[in-house]
């Protein structure tokens, strides 16, 4: 059986010179790699209690969505600005260039319950970060977020220190 690492596709010099593109395509194309990712993040929880999983639009729901459902669990999808239909929170926050707005509908967290966060990508932080405020604003607790991969010269971490942070892949570059 292959590892994990080999399932993900590198691109060079994408979207520019000098990066190297981690392609998450690449694992969901592949049942094996896909099979192998969902397996591989929900170990990362297996000892952690919690009452939701909460994902980002897109790739959150993609890896989120089946373990909430392996773990019997409610999965709150986190959507940007104008996606959701009922009351939403919102938040604001920092991309490379510019910002964006994420929202959850108001209901979607109930005071004290615990919550982990899943995506597929730990770069800047910033996504999780905003995540982060809009589930303590409604009450929830986060006690755990892991990610299937994590681009260590982002420095994301730093955004998240305090809580609970895992990747299955640790790349250290950008």
């Amino acid at each position: 059986m292959k590892k994990i690492e080999e399932y993900v596709r590198s691109i060079p010099d994408f979207p520019e010179e000098g990066i190297i593109f981690r392609d998450v395509t690449s694992v969901l194309q592949d049942a094996e790699g896909l099979h192998l990712a969902i397996d591989s993040m929900q170990e990362l929880i297996k000892d952690v209690d919690c009452d939701v999983i909460v994902g980002p639009e897109s790739r959150g729901f993609i890896f989120g969505v089946p373990i909430a459902y392996n773990l019997r669990k409610a999965f709150i999808p986190v959507r940007k600005k104008g996606k959701l239909p009922c009351e939403t929170i919102e938040k604001e926050y920092d991309l490379e260039y510019g910002t964006a707005i994420i929202e959850m509908h108001r209901d979607s967290i109930k005071p004290g319950q615990k919550v982990i966060i899943i995506d597929d990508l730990m770069a800047t932080g910033g996504t999780i970060e905003a995540i982060v405020s809009l589930i303590e604003e409604l009450g929830g607790e986060v006690v755990k977020i892991v990610f299937l991969m994590e681009l260590e010269g982002l420095k994301g971490r730093d955004k998240l220190q305090g809580y609970n942070v895992e990747s299955v892949i640790r790349y250290s570059g950008k």
